[in-house]
């Protein structure tokens, strides 16, 4: 309703059809299920982008033992006092995963836009938790593939089987008749490196230590709150 007309209405007439049409701008055109639906979607988006789970299909996130520890380090992140010590040794641990993971991607990033796929690279590097096997159109060919990519070249940073998520990765450039090209280029751009450069990469991740350090974060909280109070002592 335009607003010249809505003044004439509340100057002139008796009726109530301004008042309607307030009640009826202000009905939401989406309800609050649907909005929940979507905002749980996002968030879901996010924490693939953000962690890069190794099995995106695994909602437990336990499925991986470097899942499984980075999901156990968020959890006990989310648990521990923010600005305390014990949480800022738990971030760091935590971008130290996600570092390493984001490397990875930087990687099969760098050399699909340099196979051309300068527009298609985010979209070809994303996959959501929604992914399945059993769409897959190429799984036992793009499996060799990512078994020749973990045993050929440095890709990925670890002697860790390699994350799944590349598999769905690899079945796509499959369908595109880009996979073998691929493995070339990571060949050529990411040759196998020596035991000792494996030795020497400052990304590599110790996962029983990182869990051992968050054990001692859960059961040593309260201690650095003891000592804090027996150090200040009472005041006068």
């Amino acid at each position: 309703m335009g607003a010249a007309f809505k003044r004439f209405c509340v100057r002139f007439c008796c009726c109530c059809c301004c008042e309607d049409d307030d009640e009826e701008e202000k009905t939401p055109l989406l309800s609050h299920d649907t909005l929940e639906y979507f905002d749980r979607e996002a968030k879901r988006r996010r924490d693939q982008e953000t962690n890069l789970w190794s099995e995106p299909g695994d909602p437990s996130h336990s499925e991986r033992d470097d899942d499984r520890t980075l999901y156990n380090l968020l959890q006990t992140r989310a648990q521990t006092q923010r600005g305390s010590h014990g949480y800022r040794r738990l971030s760091i641990d935590i971008e130290a995963m996600r570092d390493m993971r984001r490397e990875v991607r930087d990687k099969w990033k760098m050399i699909l836009e340099n196979l051309g796929f300068m527009a298609e690279a985010e979209s070809l590097l994303t996959v959501s938790a929604t992914a399945s096997y059993d769409r897959m159109r190429n799984a036992a060919t793009a499996r060799t593939l990512l078994h020749t990519l973990h045993t050929e070249t440095s890709i990925f940073n670890s002697k860790e089987p390699p994350p799944e998520r590349y598999l769905f990765i690899l079945d796509r450039l499959i369908y595109l008749d880009a996979a073998e090209d691929f493995v070339a280029k990571a060949r050529r751009f990411y040759p196998p490196k020596d035991d000792d450069d494996e030795e020497e990469n400052p990304l590599a991740i110790n996962l029983p230590l990182l869990l051992s350090r968050m054990n001692q974060n859960i059961s040593g909280g309260e201690d650095e709150d003891d000592d804090e109070d027996d150090a200040t002592g009472p005041e006068d």
